[in-house]
């Protein structure tokens, strides 16, 4: 029942995953779900790019350099994370957002359609037994220095995911949905 995926689906982070493979079938099935996301005149602004393998690596590099690099208040917990998460888990998907400059759709509503295709991507990897995460680090902004990217296309983030290990926690909710409605 789709509530019951919406109200278990959770965060799983790198550090939480095993060493389980994803299969290329899975991934596409996780991919396809988010091509299914809403979107205002069909523009489907979303990409993504799937990092496996070694690229893996390459990818906790550049992030660690960059970071290092780029950085104000450098934080040797923060560098540590960026060199070690993206080689736990077993699949990273870039998560991009390309606009059509032909159209007048407002920024924003095509990052929100974006952030639906990846809400697809996080309740099919539920479904699957897949744990996931979406990070947004600063240093994002950087990564057409790391892999192509169209004109008009920007990267907003990582979904990292991975098999796990055990139950996750229940979720929960600080407020109710009546204290955050008014009735008109």
């Amino acid at each position: 029942m789709i509530s019951e995926a919406i109200k278990n689906r959770r965060a799983v982070f790198p550090v939480q995953y095993n060493n389980d493979a994803i299969s290329k079938e899975e991934i596409k099935e996780i991919l396809e779900a988010a091509n299914w996301a809403p979107t205002h005149r069909r523009t489907e602004p979303w990409r993504f790019k799937v990092i496996l393998g070694e690229t893996k690596g390459e990818l906790a590099g550049f992030l660690a350099k960059t970071y290092k690099e780029k950085t104000e208040n450098f934080s040797e917990f923060k560098f540590q994370k960026y060199l070690n998460n993206p080689r736990k888990a077993a699949c990273i998907i870039a998560i991009c957002m390309q606009r059509d400059a032909k159209q007048a759709i407002p920024e924003w509503e095509e990052i929100a359609a974006t952030a639906m295709a990846v809400q697809n991507m996080w309740l099919m990897a539920h479904e699957l037994k897949i744990g996931a995460y979406w990070g947004s680090p600063g240093i994002v902004k950087y990564m057409d220095q790391f892999f192509e990217m169209a004109d008009d296309e920007r990267c907003l983030g990582f979904f990292y995911m991975g098999k796990y290990d055990g139950e996750l926690d229940a979720g929960v909710r600080a407020t109710s949905i009546e204290e955050k409605t008014v009735w008109l």
